[in-house]
């Protein structure tokens, strides 16, 4: 069923959702502990550690030592939320979230702060755009990417009830909530925010909102677009993909590669149960240094670029 869906401000940062859900369910159960690299302020944790000195763990800057730690907590029976940057949770600690995490299936949750291009001037080694691409080819995680702060608090209040590895992917990029009637998270099911069936607009995470609008400016233009906001990249939504794939031609949004994230998912999919146009608006490896806004303006992250995506592809769809 589509939601009922208007964009609105102001402009939320996810982080905070996430602060202040994780110390409500801490409240309500002793299990959960969190788990940083000397990330407590930009995780948001500040309120964590003051209420709960004794379950915040600071290793320090240590990424394959934290990942470390929380398998052996999730081993001893509690609930470890890891906490950290998100280019150095997946990029240092990469061998560790493998072997100790996915092969091991332990029920660890990992919350990749700042992810995609939110460091900006930072440059490439603070640009997390890979991480998807990494974390899906490992398959035993479940991915999630919130669209807004309402989905980032529904994300941490299932990951923290759910037994088994979960990667949480926030952004300190400030967001639009999604006004939606009646909405609930499923995860691993794709919510439609616009029907339609020319085309279908696949987005996650802070791209979900320009999806949205762009697909409004190509109605009036008498183009109908379906979007969909794929908050759970793996297990992904099969039978939305299905559907997808029957409107004749796709385009995918995310923030990130577009090479084995979103856009690889259903690219993958297509080829393999119903070939059609998939037109991918993400980035290539190795940013150069620039302002978010600029990054995403260059890279067809916006709603001029997601038009130009959909004419393409309707273009190649015949």
């Amino acid at each position: 069923m589509m939601a009922d869906t208007t964009i609105q401000t102001p402009l939320q940062d996810c982080r905070n959702a996430w602060a202040a859900t994780i110390e409500a369910l801490a409240a309500d159960n002793p299990r959960i502990v969190t788990v940083v690299n000397d990330s407590v302020g930009s995780s948001k944790l500040n309120g964590f550690q003051k209420k709960y000195p004794d379950r915040l763990i600071n290793v320090g800057i240590a990424e394959q030592v934290m990942v470390g730690v929380s398998a052996g907590l999730a081993n001893g029976g509690l609930i470890p939320f890891v906490s950290a940057a998100s280019c150095f949770l997946t990029g240092r600690a990469l061998e560790q979230i493998k072997a100790d995490i996915a092969y091991a299936g332990f029920n660890v949750k990992l919350v990749g702060q700042s992810s995609g291009v939110a460091y900006g001037e930072l440059g490439a080694t603070h640009h997390s755009i890979e991480d998807l691409t990494w974390l899906r080819a490992l398959g035993a995680i479940t991915l999630i990417a919130p669209a807004d702060a309402w989905e980032t608090a529904q994300a941490v209040t299932w990951a923290a009830a759910h037994d088994g590895p979960v990667y949480l992917r926030l952004s300190r990029m400030p967001v639009p909530d999604l006004q939606i009637t009646d909405r609930v998270f499923r995860p691993g099911t794709a919510e439609m925010l616009r029907d339609g069936d020319d085309l279908t607009i696949i987005a996650c995470g802070t791209t979900v909102h320009l999806a949205v609008t762009a697909a409004d400016a190509l109605r009036r233009e008498g183009i109908s677009a379906r979007v969909l906001n794929m908050a759970t990249l793996n297990p992904i939504d099969q039978m939305a993909l299905r559907d997808a794939c029957a409107t004749g031609a796709i385009v995918t949004v995310e923030e990130a590669l577009i090479t084995g994230g979103l856009g690889g998912a259903v690219a993958e999919y297509a080829a393999a149960h119903h070939p059609v146009p998939v037109e991918r608006v993400g980035f290539p490896a190795f940013l150069p240094t620039g302002s978010v806004q600029w990054l995403f303006t260059r890279y067809g992250l916006s709603t001029k670029g997601i038009i130009a995506a959909a004419q393409k592809t309707l273009q190649r769809k015949g």
